[in-house]
């Protein structure tokens, strides 16, 4: 995306040139994103374009001075102190937001000294929020090391060589000479490359070609500020504006522990966490976006904020296993097929309780409707509903590109939507053949196709989840096109999970056993006539009202699924005893399988 359209203006403070881009219309409200080390503004463009077009923000980036287009103070030593880098901030604020209160978010060293902004007595009043993603307050550093010095306690000791492992590079940067001989050499030239690989940051316009100036100067950012401040940090380092931390899980550079103690110097602290490594702005824009969004919305107080999307205060919602994983999706955009009733209901009502935004499709717009509406009930930050028929090719295409143009690309994708199907092979007709392939088979073909390709092009990683069947691997004489779907189903899974694998989409295949859900109300009974098939739907719906397994529990294991990124997930005794077998002896379940002759779908 770029800054493409972004108005550019010079901010002259303490000697420096700060080179600032502004997007959207000034009467919004305002947030300022402060990039990191060795970045310029061009780390946020991505988060900046969203937040312009889709949120309606005012977005405002500067290079820090020394960086991209912003000049370097005269001399380096002593320009890049966190009370000089507060002075350029505060001539920021006053330019494009003067009077009125803006919204900091930081990242890396941007976020390092946005809490310095946000935690000195001369800023009050200038931040209405702070989300800081992957970047600790100096100070906070300073008295979490002192603290675990003092009582070293195993898991203090850990902690700290934990961290001191990750922070190999702060040494290296305070050494004379070697930062500037490094970064106008190999490491200047080979960091774009570095970033693919190690940081899976997908190509654009970042980095800059100012990376070897802005490594060699952000040096000085170390050795201006670290040693002194962590040694001596400040007793009053109490944030002013509420703050909401979003925790990169793999970041190779901080600890999650680092923020251990942090609602002590936090009265007002939302966590979040993202499974991402470091550069998040690069690799989960859309979900820092929204985050940054809502948290706007929120804290946003005066007229301005009439047209833009405010988070409600979601009703509790019912208890259910899915309940660990409370916040674990906030903002993650989740789509489910099948999503009116049944498994596919309860997934969606799960990763909404869960924090996602959700869409609902089913082929029944007003219990496609009903989920949408309950979700937001249950806590999703949004819902919509959408009405297709997954086994149309073309309806299925047109879904996911007004998806892709209206909400983005989902970060999760559930191919739940199914048809039963009984009756011996022989008693089976083409037509029925068709329709269930078409439904169990195809239509999980074409999510995994149209949002797949939209996941990998996106290069953020995701996960898919296909609602398979214990059928899969249990043979039986009266659910042969089922199973052979279901099968499918399963095989599709695993080969796109080893495919997949290298653009960071993990694949889940689900299996659940006998599921209390109105599956059987509509499964069809091949060769059967119209009372012999009203009369074995009313004998199922007996045998899986009285197994009474819920499908909340699948659903449950779904989000499990995607937390731990399974592979195969059987669900209910049965169905994990029969994927025993299906591998430890499989000769028995095919002699099991001329046994009886009752047909009734497993799922």
């Amino acid at each position: 995306m770029g800054l493409r359209g972004a108005r550019e203006r010079r901010v002259t403070t303490g000697g420096v040139e700060l080179c600032v881009a502004e997007l959207g219309d000034p009467a919004r409200p305002t947030v300022v994103l402060v990039h990191g080390y060795p970045d310029s503004k061009e780390v946020w463009s991505e988060v900046a374009a969203r937040l312009a077009d889709r949120h309606g923000c005012h977005v405002v980036l500067y290079d820090v001075r020394g960086h991209g287009g912003s000049t370097a103070p005269r001399p380096l030593r002593g320009g890049f102190t966190l009370e000089k880098l507060t002075d350029d901030f505060l001539a920021v604020v006053d330019a494009v937001s003067p009077g009125r209160p803006v919204h900091l978010v930081g990242h890396d060293w941007g976020s390092v000294q946005s809490w310095e902004f946000v935690t000195a007595a001369r800023a009050e009043g200038r931040i209405a929020s702070f989300t800081s993603v992957s970047g600790p307050s100096l100070d906070h550093l300073g008295h979490w090391l002192k603290r675990r010095a003092a009582r070293p306690t195993p898991r203090r000791l850990a902690q700290l060589l934990g961290q001191a492992a990750r922070s190999w590079y702060v040494t290296a940067l305070r050494v004379p000479g070697l930062p500037e001989r490094v970064w106008h050499g190999p490491v200047g030239r080979r960091w774009p490359a570095f970033l693919a690989r190690a940081g899976k940051v997908p190509p654009g316009d970042y980095p800059t070609r100012s990376v070897p100036s802005d490594g060699a100067h952000g040096a000085w950012l170390y050795r201006d500020n670290v040693r002194s401040r962590t040694r001596s940090p400040r007793a009053d380092a109490h944030a002013h504006a509420p703050v909401q931390l979003v925790v990169p899980l793999r970041d190779a550079y901080l600890s999650p522990s680092l923020y251990d103690d942090l609602e002590r110097w936090v009265p007002d602290l939302t966590r979040r966490t993202v499974d991402t490594g470091h550069w998040a702005p690069r690799t989960r824009p859309d979900l820092l976006a929204t985050w940054i969004a809502d948290f706007v919305a929120v804290h946003e107080k005066g007229p301005a904020t009439s047209g833009v999307a405010t988070a409600e205060t979601p009703r509790p919602a019912p208890r259910t296993g899915a309940d660990r994983y409370r916040g674990r999706f906030a903002g993650h955009l989740v789509l489910v097929t099948g999503a009116g009733s049944g498994i596919g209901r309860a997934t969606a009502l799960a990763f909404a309780g869960a924090g996602a935004r959700v869409i609902a499709v089913d082929r029944d717009a007003e219990a496609a409707v009903r989920t949408a509406r309950t979700a937001r009930e249950v806590g999703a930050q949004d819902a919509w509903s959408e009405t297709v028929d997954v086994a149309d090719r073309s309806a299925m295409e047109a879904l996911a590109v007004k998806v892709a143009a209206e909400h983005g690309v989902p970060d999760v994708l559930v191919n739940n939507a199914g048809v039963g199907l009984s009756g011996r092979f022989l008693d089976t007709t083409p037509e029925e053949w068709r329709r269930v392939l078409d439904v169990n088979l195809w239509g999980v073909i074409h999510g995994c196709r149209l949002f797949g390709a939209q996941m990998a092009d996106r290069g953020q990683g995701g996960h898919i989840v296909n609602i398979a069947s214990a059928a899969a691997y249990l043979p039986s004489r009266s659910l042969p096109a089922y199973s052979t779907t279901k099968a499918a189903v399963l095989m599709l899974s695993e080969c796109l999970r080893a495919e997949l694998a290298g653009a960071g989409i993990g694949v889940s295949a689900v299996c659940p056993g006998v599921i209390r859900t109105h599956i059987t109300s509509t499964t069809r009974f091949a060769g059967a006539g119209p009372e012999e098939q009203r009369q074995r739907q009313a004998q199922a719906t007996r045998m899986y009202r009285l197994r009474n397994y819920p499908p909340e529990k699948v659903a449950d294991a779904v989000l499990r699924a995607v937390v731990r990124n399974r592979a195969v997930v059987p669900v209910t005794p049965e169905a994990r005893a029969a994927r025993l077998l299906s591998r430890l002896a499989p000769g028995f379940l095919r002699t099991a399988a001329r046994i009886g002759s009752r047909p009734s779908p497993r799922r």
